[in-house]
């Protein structure tokens, strides 16, 4: 019995965000792979992309957010706090997608820092408000402006309508 072999077809040129680039300082070759374009077709390979982009842009803002004393998980309540004012701890497990005991831990470190507060909700005794602080909105407004430039760099590889687009496009991913 003979094998019969289908003719191979050249892989496509990777574009240029798939080309190798040297790593990162600090990081490993392997570290900085990227799915490669033949495993696109993978279930797996969109969550291995999306994850690899995370990476990337939350390795820069752990590195903009330290000299401030905050780290990741602090900023996405530092956000909703700014954005919606104050809100109850059970509010916030639902907006950040927190279970409850992160939700009390990233709460007591804002208070611990000065940067949040639990107070009494008027008409429910048993009811916080977790609030901002005036130290609170002042570090996440330095927090935000240094965070601009590191943002900038790590979408530099896409034009600004791309980063438009892709604003969009995560939005309608993630709203559900």
């Amino acid at each position: 019995m003979t094998a019969t072999r289908t003719p191979s077809r050249p892989a496509p040129e990777p574009v240029a965000s798939e080309r190798s680039a040297p790593p990162p300082a600090g990081r490993s070759a392997a570290a900085t792979k990227t799915v490669p374009p033949a495993a696109d077709v993978s279930p797996f390979a969109m969550g291995l992309l999306l994850r690899q982009a995370h990476e990337q842009v939350a390795e820069a803002m752990d590195e903009v957010l330290r000299p401030f004393g905050i780290e990741r998980r602090h900023l996405m309540v530092l956000m909703r706090l700014d954005a919606d004012g104050p809100l109850s701890q059970r509010d916030l497990v639902v907006l950040t997608r927190h279970d409850k005991a992160s939700m009390v831990r990233i709460v007591d470190d804002l208070e611990r820092l000065g940067l949040a507060s639990r107070e009494a909700v008027v008409g429910d005794r048993r009811l916080r408000a977790v609030t901002l602080t005036d130290e609170g909105r002042r570090v996440f407004a330095d927090a935000h402006r240094a965070a601009t430039p590191a943002a900038d760099s790590a979408l530099q590889p896409l034009t600004a309508g791309e980063i438009a687009q892709l604003r969009g496009l995560l939005r309608r991913l993630t709203s559900r």
